[in-house]
């Protein structure tokens, strides 16, 4: 009995993201790394360092008092994709609709969040300060709250808009940060600073982007 070959799914979009989406489904990604799609291309960065998880568990716990009725707080690997804007990200934490996720399907649609934060590291601070913050904006997401581990500064953008988000402000951690509707609420940065033991800091990762496949 001859086997099938099984279809690889890829989220509605231009036939070139299309295209991107399957590849990156097949691709054996190294271990230690994550694959997002960017500007056209795969992308591969580090997986967090181990001194983060705390952190991002710190943002869970403090916002999901706050989200919205029927949405989900967490921090477990799921790329979400913006067909319009020809994207697929893999937030470090995120509040997006329950329902988005009652299917089979690899790929998250990007409607469904309502809230994402983005830790940085040397590989990812770039396009989490650039390419994220404009299609963030562009797509609608009502907040995006970004914690810069090189400044050690927390910033929240809101007020989406075509243009990208119209609103942000920025607070050095050990300060208390306004996260705006619909949340509405306060989140401690304290604790959040990066370790200073000796070996634990990133040191042989440029920054900017992380490593690309062509499109």
């Amino acid at each position: 009995m001859l086997e099938r070959p099984t279809p690889i799914e890829t989220p509605d979009g231009p036939p070139g993201f299309e295209a991107l989406c399957r590849t990156l489904l097949r691709m054996e990604v190294p271990d230690g790394y994550r694959a997002e799609v960017i500007r056209g291309s795969i992308v591969m960065s580090p997986w967090s360092k181990g001194f983060y998880l705390p952190i991002m568990r710190s943002v869970r716990i403090q916002l999901e008092p706050h989200a919205p009725e029927g949405d989900i707080v967490d921090v477990a690997p799921f790329l979400f994709t913006f067909p319009g804007q020809e994207r697929a990200y893999g937030p470090d934490v995120y509040v997006a609709a329950r329902g988005a996720f009652e299917t089979t399907k690899r790929y998250i649609d990007g409607e469904a969040l309502t809230l994402v934060a983005e830790l940085t590291s040397p590989s990812t601070r770039g396009d989490d300060w650039g390419d994220k913050v404009r299609v963030y904006g562009e797509a609608g997401v009502p907040v995006y709250l970004l914690l810069d581990m090189e400044e050690r500064s927390a910033t929240v953008f809101w007020e989406p808009s075509a243009r990208g988000y119209t609103s942000h402000t920025t607070v050095p951690f050990g300060k208390t940060l306004h996260v705006p509707a619909p949340f509405d609420c306060k989140v401690d940065t304290g604790g959040f600073a990066p370790p200073t033991t000796e070996g634990v800091e990133e040191t042989a990762e440029g920054a900017g982007g992380g490593e690309q496949e062509p499109g």
